[in-house]
């Protein structure tokens, strides 16, 4: 009978010892692992989905947005930073637009795992990864993107959000809105003016006199404007032209008596009806010079009039001024590459097979710009900066694409 007792004994001891030992615990740990990067990975998934959804103007139904707590919204930035509507104020376009996308606040332990599946299965996302301290701290890059601080005030952000924000070009123009009139509130008009709907109520106005043009004119609708009524045009003598005088056809003899001194033209004073001696405007050049020169938006859609932005050049650019527009923008100036401010390592440093220069543009309307670049694709990744400032790019093991690298502008690792 104490030999079948020690028997069961020493069967219990060595199974309590093989199911508590390491190589048995292993398996369960790589386990643990396994379902919480699957997890992790679903957050990430399901947060492109929503951010991408977003920037298509869809809408992206899963369970996993409430489970998450994902939201995603537009936020609109004037030229002072600070928030306002897309649509644009009182006719003024915002200088920047943003679609920002951010998840519940992540558990700390989980911040390096979450990176590492943001550089393996996000590599080309952009600036997409965890919100810390005012910036978003990205996958397998050293750096990190800044958060306008309007941002984080408007949306809220806490420490450990998974974040994902993508910055899109102003739209073309503002769609202008339709006022519906008031039918209870008509009115009737004496003669001499018209109705019209104006400011959110009826008005009588008086008519538009442009319409009933004066003279040998007659108006235009697709121009909007008085032009001569070439019906009324008459039938001149032999060698003479009709002339519009005054708003008035006059019969003129085209073929001046006067002779003119070398520099200068015959032209018709139509007050007068007199041949006169005038400047050659052909011999003269037409120099326009600028008296006020417009400080012009850094950066923003083309024909933008609205987003207008005072911030002057940096240290690292120059200002040029369109001679006919009196327009000034900031473009890079290759030259201050040397200088500290705009880079602070020495020019040496960033040069080889694996390395080259190149500008922090912030947006592709600036860098349309530059003639220098004209016709190649600006990169707006996260690994390319959007400082205004000349950056070294290091592709480390790799090479520079010298076909798609303009240096010191443009830099693209193969």
């Amino acid at each position: 009978m104490n030999i079948f007792m020690m028997i069961l004994v020493a069967v219990f001891m060595v199974g309590f010892y093989m199911i508590s030992s390491p190589s048995q615990r292993v398996p369960e740990q790589e386990t643990e692992y396994a379902v919480n990067m699957s997890d992790l990975r679903a957050v990430a998934e399901c947060a492109s989905a929503v951010h991408n959804a977003q920037i298509r103007d869809t809408e992206f139904q899963d369970i996993c947005i409430e489970q998450n707590n994902i939201s995603s919204a537009r936020v609109c930035l004037g030229s002072n930073m600070r928030i306002t509507e897309c649509d644009g104020v009182r006719n003024r376009l915002p200088e920047y637009y943003y679609i920002i996308t951010a998840t519940g606040p992540l558990n700390d332990t989980n911040y390096n795992n979450m990176l590492d599946i943001l550089e393996t299965d996000f590599p080309d996302a952009g600036t997409f990864g965890i919100y810390m301290d005012g910036k978003i701290m990205l996958g397998g890059l050293a750096n990190a993107q800044s958060v306008p601080e309007s941002i984080i005030t408007e949306l809220g952000l806490e420490n450990g959000q998974l974040v994902y924000m993508t910055q899109y070009e102003p739209p073309a123009e503002i769609t202008a809105t339709v006022a519906t009139p008031d039918a209870a509130n008509d009115i009737i008009c004496p003669v001499g003016t018209i109705k019209t709907y104006r400011f959110g109520r009826w008005q009588c106005i008086g008519l538009n006199l442009q319409t009933d043009c004066g003279g040998d004119m007659i108006w235009d609708s697709e121009l909007q404007a008085c032009v001569a009524d070439d019906a009324k045009k008459p039938l001149c003598a032999e060698q003479q032209t009709a002339v519009l005088v005054d708003s008035v056809w006059e019969c003129v003899n085209p073929f001046p008596e006067t002779v003119c001194p070398s520099g200068t033209i015959a032209r018709l004073n139509y007050s007068t009806l007199e041949w006169e001696c005038v400047d050659d405007p052909s011999a003269t050049d037409s120099v326009k010079k600028c008296e006020n020169v417009i400080i012009g938006a850094s950066f923003g859609a083309v024909g933008t009039t609205a987003g207008i932005s005072r911030t002057s050049c940096t240290d690292c650019e120059k200002m040029i001024v369109n001679p006919d527009t009196c327009v000034s923008v900031c473009v890079p100036d290759p030259t201050q590459i040397n200088n500290p401010a705009c880079y602070t390592t020495a020019q040496s440093e960033c040069s080889g097979p694996s390395r080259a220069f190149y500008f922090g543009f912030p947006s592709q309307s600036y860098a349309n710009n530059v003639s220098a670049v004209a016709g190649n694709r600006i990169p707006m990744d996260a690994q390319h900066s959007q400082n205004r400032m000349f950056n070294c790019l290091d592709c480390g093991d790799g090479e520079i694409d010298s076909e798609k690298s303009v240096p010191p502008y443009i830099a693209v690792c193969k």
